[in-house]
This record gives structure tokens, C-alpha cells and sequence, in this order.
């Protein structure tokens, strides 16, 4: 009963009026201001639900309550839609994290002719990392872009770090990382290097462990695709087509 009470309060209050032109109650700024760091107004947009606010930090989504006394986390689905708003808003601020590091910081393997792009939360000593990188042949075939970030699974500081740092520090880091993950040595290295921000940022997108595959789209894969699955699911999610 406390069920189906939720779902028709839920789809009353999606198919009422959308909030999307009401203004940013001065509360929610207020209240953002003093609990968020770095918060600021177009962290901020109406939900769906009249009332209730979107606030997005980084990859991280949450609402608040117009008179800024309530913070929630979880997701708002449309029932009549069938679609779960807020994970569709997840994607667009996923992505836009991950594409905000710029490729400068990634080890790119790129094809001539780029179809779509995946993203890959990678680590060297992860068996089925390199498993997935044996098809990285097939996939920039297929017109797929690779693009690495780090993830030490081991965390940051350990020996996987240093590793990992000696890859993107290598005069060659497509070669170092193809070595790595073929158990070859790569001489160890020290330079400025994104692997710590990398590790960061994939903790706050929630990836668990490795590979974790991010799609055009913002879409999450989380462990081994094989690359036949994985070149339809990439061209499935590219961005305008």
C-alpha cells in the first residue's frame, strides 16, 4: 500500500507543471553556499517536481528543497515516461567531468576516422584491463577512440600509483601502457602527472573497480566488455547520432 501511495505521489507530481521556469529561490543559494564548497548559482537548475531543485557538483547530482532545509540523493523517475530523470542528468554531468580533464592528461588510442569515443577508468596490474586492451585494435577498427584515465585500484599512495605514474611519464605512454599491461617492465618515472586527479575524479563518478567504461553519452559500463558488445554499445551512445 505505502508502495503504490509513493508511485501515484510521485507521478502526480511529474505530471504537474514543470519547475523548469522557476527562479532560484534565494535559500537554496544561501544554503549552498554555506554547506557546498566552491557552489555557486549555475551549480543550480529546477527539477521535474515543482519545489525541489537540481544541484549538480562535479559528476555528483542532489536536490534541495526550495526553502533550502532539505538535501536529497536518489533518483526522480517519470512513471509516464518510464524514465529515470535523474540518471539521465547522471550522464550529462558525468561526461562533462570526464571531457573537462581535457585528452592532454589521457593516453589516447586513436583511430584516422573517429565513430565514437569511450572512456576507460584503467589499471595496469587488472587482468581483465588487459584483456580489454588486446582489443583496443578492433575497437579503433570500428572507428571506436579509447581514451585511459587512471585508477590504481590500490589507491593512492601504493606501488600500482607509482607505476602508473611511470606510464604516463614515459617518453612513449602508448607503448608504456601496452607493456604494462602486457607484464613487461616500464622504467619507473616521476614527472607532473593527472593519476591522482584521475583516481579522484573516479571515486566520485562511483567506479568500484576496473575496467569502468564511460560512454559518449555518460553512460557507464562497470567491468570487461568483449569488443564486438562493446563497439555496438559505443555506437549506440554517440553523441547526435
Amino acid at each position: 500500500m505505502l508502495h503504490k501511495a509513493f508511485f501515484i505521489f510521485v507521478t502526480a507530481l511529474i505530471t504537474s507543471v514543470a519547475a523548469a521556469a522557476d527562479p532560484i529561490p534565494e535559500a537554496v543559494l544561501a544554503t549552498g553556499g554555506r554547506l557546498i564548497p566552491d557552489f555557486a548559482a549555475s551549480n543550480v537548475k529546477a527539477s521535474p517536481i515543482p519545489g525541489l531543485f537540481e544541484i549538480t557538483l562535479g559528476p555528483r547530482l542532489l536536490y534541495m528543497s526550495a526553502d533550502g532545509r532539505y538535501i536529497v540523493r536518489g533518483d526522480v523517475i517519470d512513471v509516464d515516461r518510464g524514465e529515470n530523470v535523474s540518471e539521465t542528468a547522471r550522464k550529462r554531468v558525468r561526461i562533462d567531468a570526464v571531457n573537462g580533464l581535457g585528452e592532454d592528461g589521457m593516453i589516447v588510442f586513436a583511430p584516422q576516422g573517429v565513430e565514437s569515443t569511450i572512456t576507460v577508468f584503467t589499471d595496469v596490474t587488472c587482468p581483465y584491463c588487459s584483456k580489454l586492451h588486446n582489443e583496443v585494435g578492433q575497437l579503433n577498427k570500428a572507428g571506436i577512440k579509447v581514451r585511459y584515465l587512471a585508477f590504481p585500484r590500490a589507491g593512492v599512495p601504493s606501488s600500482t600509483y607509482d607505476q602508473m605514474v611511470s606510464v604516463w611519464c614515459a617518453g612513449d605512454p602508448l607503448k608504456a601502457m601496452t607493456d604494462a599491461k602486457a607484464g613487461r617492465p616500464v622504467d619507473a618515472k616521476r614527472c607532473d602527472n593527472p593519476v591522482a586527479e584521475h583516481y579522484k575524479l573516479g571515486q566520485l563518478v562511483g567506479v568500484g573497480g576496473t575496467p569502468t567504461i564511460i560512454l559518449e553519452d555518460g553512460s557507464i559500463i562497470g567491468g570487461y566488455v568483449p569488443a564486438k558488445e562493446l563497439i555496438d554499445y559505443a555506437r549506440k551512445a554517440r553523441v547526435g547520432g
